[in-house]
């Protein structure tokens, strides 16, 4: 929570806003992410003693790995969920350059063994699904009425909020989850400061202020 890459770190934003249109659309990139982190992570901290010198050939190598685990990704999704495939189109090949996947590569699985680099792959997988499944559950059920499918709300008594379903309302929903996500991560912040006379916006041309050594 402390360190999500999409609500705190502010991570690999390029699909966020149409991938979570939709709860279904929301945990299909999100299982994509999750398994190309995974698979890089664990891969790239298998080979890193070779491709360590010369240190040119390094971010070459990781976004050839990168690259050949999202077109194994996008195959799979092309063959066996061909809907969600069409509906999210170019952003599964647009993983390859998700700066979640190349950073946790350079930063993290190219300085660490296998077991915490799988680990790290897993936890940043895990938070970026969190928060595409909160987008996704936030926009489905306000501003559609519906959730994987079921019919929560028929506009019977209360009408959807279509706007959240297209891109004002995502950015509006992205920006409210981050809001949150900081205030969880701060805590509840500093107390507010006792009034006196010092911090008075009058204080300058005050009297009182001055007997009591605030200037």
């Amino acid at each position: 929570f402390g360190q999500n890459p999409i609500l705190v770190m502010l991570l690999g934003l390029c699909p966020v806003i149409v991938a979570t249109q939709s709860i279904n659309n929301a945990l299909g990139m999100s299982v994509a992410v999750l398994l190309v982190l995974l698979f890089s992570n664990l891969i790239i901290s298998i080979i890193n003693h070779i491709i360590e010198v010369p240190s040119e050939i390094r971010i070459p190598i990781y976004i050839v790995v990168i690259a050949s685990l999202v077109t194994i990704v996008d195959l799979l999704m092309k063959a066996f969920t061909p809907s969600l495939s069409e509906s999210l189109g170019e952003f599964i090949p647009l993983i390859t350059v998700n700066c979640i996947i190349l950073g946790r590569a350079e930063s993290f699985a190219s300085k660490n063994k296998v077991l915490p680099s799988i680990l790290d792959g897993l936890g940043m997988g895990i938070g970026f699904t969190i928060a595409l499944v909160l987008m996704g559950s936030i926009r489905e059920i306000i501003g559609n009425g519906s959730w994987f499918g079921m019919v929560l709300n028929d506009g019977s008594m209360i009408q959807p909020m279509l706007i959240l379903i297209l891109p004002p309302g995502g950015f509006f929903v992205f920006g409210m989850l981050i809001a949150l996500f900081n205030r969880l991560a701060e805590g509840k912040g500093k107390e507010p400061a006792t009034l006196s006379c010092c911090n008075c916006p009058q204080a300058a041309s005050c009297m009182k202020a001055s007997e009591g050594g605030c200037e």
